[in-house]
């Protein structure tokens, strides 16, 4: 049955007293700004409220009540501590625009946290001031940019992208003025070599990477990539996003990267996905130094302090109001100094270790592994062709068997250049236990597909809704009430 809408709950004249504003607060206000006739709010009883958005709250699926095993999203466990100590009153009430001299502690802390991130990446230095994911790579790639510019060499003007590559790698590419020139993944794989000697050139700017891949294959011949790049003249960019692989194992610096956004929150603790708060931190190489976006915390006589643009010339300038999102960094800083050096080298042993057990195990059951010659990193490939073709056991009707088995689905049809496949990440935080519930769940779904593949096909049945126009929803969404 569904939920009502919590207008629906509500009689004329019902309200929630503690909510109410105080008598007086707005008065303040000039006329014309004040409403002259009541907001069409549901008129509900705090009880009611309550119950109602509980309720919802109960319905959804969540890292704190189920496994989530989305490929290249990391949504893993993230310590409540971590949210503890970044809530103390000193942090939660300092004021964003608070004088460099009463905000030491926090200066110290995000100086702190620049230097750990130059520490378990190999670069030379690092902003925090990205606000996402998406905007760690914008400042990347408009570093390269800001880079060869700076050097008179304005014939530069493509990026090289591989055909797994995150989505937003190529648009931000074109987003920075590049054209994006695609480069195909070999049987194996790993890049194809012969294609990116072909493309790279007098025009290559760089290449955008994340090592392992998104198919969750370390790529084997990372240093000849550096080499083929580096001696086109041309950078190397870094996709952190599957940085928990390879955490404390093996630093991008040493592969050959110029520059690097990490998602702070997917690898370091503040929990991913939902279009919550982000923090894309961008580190660089001594030669993209110059150009990091500001501001960024350094030390002096005095104390901490802001760089800003006037210290910083050649910055590509500033990328958000303040210096990225405060809580977000807080949590990652709390995070790392809670794990320490052989911590981080358990995150990757782990991520690493589950998710080829879930692999095995899958291909034990009957799954199709996409390489199945491959490790994998800290996420695999299955691939439903011959499942789909045979018993109409396609990847979107996995997904919604799973969720009727109270399992988010892992990522459907991404990478696009894997038919009907499945990105699995179980994640470090995983116990033995629920990989094992997952891959049972996942072999039962197999099985009940052979002998009735309609039941696939009408899954879920025991959501609160059942299959939803997802174009329709995305295209023509219906957001407001009418009563």
């Amino acid at each position: 049955m569904s939920e009502p809408l919590v207008f629906e709950l509500g009689r004329s004249g019902r309200l929630a007293g503690a909510q109410v504003p105080e008598a007086g607060r707005a008065v303040d206000l000039p006329p014309d700004m004040l409403r002259d006739s009541r907001p069409q709010l549901p008129e509900v009883s705090e009880l009611d409220a309550v119950r109602h958005y509980t309720r919802l709250s109960q319905r959804n699926f969540s890292i704190d009540t189920q496994f989530y095993p989305l490929g290249s999203c990391t949504m893993k466990y993230n310590p409540r501590g971590c949210n503890t100590y970044a809530m103390l009153p000193g942090f939660l009430q300092r004021h964003p625009l608070a004088p460099e001299d009463v905000s030491q502690g926090f200066l110290a802390c995000m100086y702190e946290l620049q230097r750990m991130l130059c520490r378990v990446t190999g670069m030379t230095a690092f902003s925090l001031t990205p606000m996402a994911g998406a905007q760690g790579e914008l400042s990347g790639v408009a570093m390269i940019r800001a880079y060869h510019l700076d050097r008179g060499d304005t014939e530069r003007t493509e990026i090289l992208v591989p055909d797994a590559a995150h989505g937003t790698n190529p648009a931000t590419a074109v987003k920075c003025g590049f054209t994006v020139r695609e480069l195909p993944t070999a049987a194996d794989g790993d890049l194809d070599f012969e294609a990116l000697r072909r493309l790279a050139g007098p025009r290559t700017a760089g290449i955008m990477l994340t090592n392992p891949s998104t198919l969750g294959l370390f790529e084997r011949r990372i240093r000849e990539v550096q080499e083929i790049i580096h001696g086109a003249g041309g950078l190397l960019y870094y996709d952190g996003a599957n940085l928990n692989a390879i955490l404390g194992k093996v630093l991008p610096g040493d592969m050959g990267f110029d520059v690097i956004h990490i998602n702070l929150h997917k690898t370091f603790s503040t929990p991913h996905g939902g279009g919550g708060p982000g923090s894309g931190a961008v580190g660089v190489g001594e030669r993209l130094a110059p150009f990091l976006p500001t501001p960024f915390v350094g030390i002096g006589p005095d104390g901490y302090r802001w760089v800003d643009a006037a210290d910083h010339p050649k910055s590509i300038g500033r990328l958000s109001a303040f210096m990225g999102n405060a809580g977000v960094l807080l949590r990652a800083y709390i995070y790392m100094r809670m794990l320490g050096r052989r911590g981080m080298e358990r995150v990757a042993d782990h991520a690493v270790l589950n998710a080829n057990y879930v692999m095995v195990r899958l291909a034990a059951a009957g799954f199709d592994l996409a390489y199945p010659e491959r490790r994998a990193c800290h996420e695999f490939v299955v691939t439903l062709k011959r499942q789909a073709r045979e018993y109409g056991l396609t990847a979107i009707n996995l997904a919604k068997a799973l969720l009727d088995r109270e399992f988010h689905a892992p990522t459907t049809y991404f990478p696009l250049l894997v038919p009907e496949c499945l990105l699995i990440e179980p994640t470090e935080t995983e116990s033995k236990e629920t990989l094992d519930r997952f891959v049972d769940a996942m072999a039962e779904i197999l099985a009940e597909a052979q002998v009735d593949p309609e039941r696939c096909r009408q899954a879920p049945v025991k959501m609160p809704v059942r299959r939803l126009d997802e174009v329709r929803a995305a295209r023509k969404p219906d957001l407001r009430y009418r009563p």
